[in-house]
């Protein structure tokens, strides 16, 4: 007797997900694996020590350029656009080499002027000015 649409010699099929399984279990390994190995990079910040004494009298001023927390590039307490970082630098380099250049930066600060800021310095042939935030 026949059922319904189907013979006697037909079997039900079932459908084999084993290999689409492995294939997932291996992509999650890969993801894994890959993942682990991401690093983020940044900008060092380096704190001095608090020193009380004084420096000596002789010794050169730094050269200070702050990014303020409305996103302003201050270089020895004026505003400068970001553009002209380089030649103010240079210029104050040239005028006392052995000064060293300090960037303070705010912490309410936007990432893109900071970065704008310290790309200016080290265009100026700065290599490794401090980088420090501002406290007050």
């Amino acid at each position: 007797m026949k059922r319904l649409g189907k013979s006697l010699n037909e079997e039900e099929t079932d459908i084999d997900i084993t290999p689409m399984l492995d294939v997932v279990f291996i992509m999650l390994i890969f993801f894994i694996v890959t993942a682990s190995f991401v690093k983020e990079s940044g900008i060092g910040l380096y704190n001095p020590p608090k020193n009380d004494e004084p420096p000596p009298l002789d010794a050169p001023k730094p050269i200070v350029v702050k990014v303020t927390d409305l996103n302003e590039i201050m270089v020895q307490n004026r505003k400068v656009d970001f553009r002209a970082i380089k030649p103010t630098i240079t210029r104050l380099k040239a005028e006392s080499p052995e000064s060293s250049v300090m960037v303070k930066i705010s912490p309410k600060a936007k990432t893109k002027t900071v970065i704008q800021a310290v790309d200016g310095v080290r265009d100026a042939n700065v290599l490794l000015p401090s980088i420090t935030l501002d406290e007050t």
